[in-house]
């Protein structure tokens, strides 16, 4: 990111919700058509991270904000019931639903920006402060860290995703992992992200596909998530099933099964008692627009400022503005990397420490031990 004379106003527009969809309609016309074109002269299983989309296909965010609204946009609290639950079994049970309120319904065939290097996403809801910052470009690597002093909880992630062309369907897997610590507990919850799929035929449509586990190594307990592909004609979508465990004996103490955009609910093995633990229109139905609260407070690298002209473009349908936008973005970063070689640098985050290898991929470590307060903020109705 290149640091300078910034007076472009940030650009937040609402985040990705159960009623996205209905609220407003990035697609261009003859949507379908227009993706397949584009897709036409890619080869089957090509490594599609470098592929560049037109503005057409983007919608007004950067994949940094559509990463921390997983976690700062939620209709309750769901954290501070994590953190609050008496047993090891009922706070494994509210992070199994924590965990499924990440999952946000998306729209077929727009994207977010791929976010540049160093660009960074800060926003704040009440005490829980959410930091980003995209610590690769090539491979995309973004990293996560989130805390909240009041509950004693600690977030850190790392994604990598990968998405793949097959011809009928473009597949992302995403690499990283996501610990969740309760620090007043001792207690780290380990997890991974489910896959993402995107399909043009016979029923176009985007879902998340593929399987989550969880582990604390602290309580011995784990779960076993599968959310499921959807039938080719487009039946049973969204649907989600699994298991709680005890990770020593591997016996079942709950079953899972539900719809990750409407509810889930638990089953106890021994007395077949069920309750629910998730439910979409409560979490993920209604979500508010952050907003600034402290506008010399934010940063050049802001997501919200560096695609803020790109954005304008999108919500006015005024394409060759957002194509331009766009363009003067991605050449900017063309010519720092030339310079960057050219001097022998290599590029080092700004809040993280990251490391790479081929057992365990990308890692990141947060440089502060907590997050500061942000100068973007979620209301609490949010």
């Amino acid at each position: 990111v290149n640091q300078g004379d910034n007076d472009s106003r940030p650009v937040l527009t609402a985040p990705l919700s159960l009623d996205g969809e209905s609220q407003v309609d990035y697609r261009a016309p003859n949507l379908l058509q227009r993706v397949l074109g584009l897709l036409r002269n890619v080869r089957t299983g090509s490594d599609l991270t470098n592929f560049q989309l037109p503005p057409l296909f983007n919608i007004p965010k950067s994949q940094l904000q559509c990463f921390g609204e997983s976690l700062y946009c939620t209709g309750e609290d769901m954290l501070s019931r994590c953190c609050r639950a008496e047993s090891p079994l009922e706070r494994l049970t509210s992070i199994v639903a924590w965990s499924i309120s990440t999952t946000r319904p998306l729209i077929f065939g727009v994207a977010p920006y791929n976010p540049i290097l160093g660009e960074t996403h800060h926003v704040s809801r009440g005490n829980l402060n959410v930091l980003l910052e995209q610590v690769s470009h090539h491979p995309p690597v973004s990293a996560l860290h989130a805390t909240d002093d009041r509950e004693e909880l600690e977030m850190i992630w790392c994604q990598h995703p990968v998405p793949r062309f097959y011809g009928t369907k473009v597949e992302t897997e995403v690499h990283g992992k996501r610990q969740l610590k309760l620090l007043s507990l001792g207690e780290t919850y380990v997890m991974n992200a489910p896959k993402l799929l995107i399909r043009f035929f016979p029923v176009p449509g985007v879902d998340w596909v593929g399987n989550v586990r969880i582990t604390c190594q602290e309580t011995g307990l784990g779960a076993e998530l599968c959310y499921q592909a959807p039938s080719l004609i487009g039946r049973n979508r969204r649907s989600i099933k699994g298991k709680i465990i005890d990770l020593s004996s591997s016996k079942t103490l709950y079953e899972v099964d539900g719809h990750w955009d409407n509810t889930v609910m638990v089953k106890d093995v021994r007395n077949g008692k069920q309750k629910v633990i998730y439910n979409a229109a409560e979490i993920i139905s209604g979500l508010k627009t952050p907003q600034v609260k402290d506008t010399k407070g934010i940063s050049w690298s802001e997501s919200a400022v560096v695609w803020s002209e790109v954005s304008r473009g999108i919500l006015s349908k005024d394409w060759d503005k957002a194509r331009e936008a766009k363009r003067s973005i991605e050449e900017e970063q063309r010519e720092l990397k030339k310079e960057r070689d050219s001097r022998g640098e290599t590029w080092i985050p700004k809040h993280f420490t990251v490391s790479c290898n081929k057992e365990n991929g990308w890692d990141c470590s947060p440089i502060q031990k907590s997050v500061p307060s942000a100068p973007i903020h979620v209301p609490f109705d949010c």
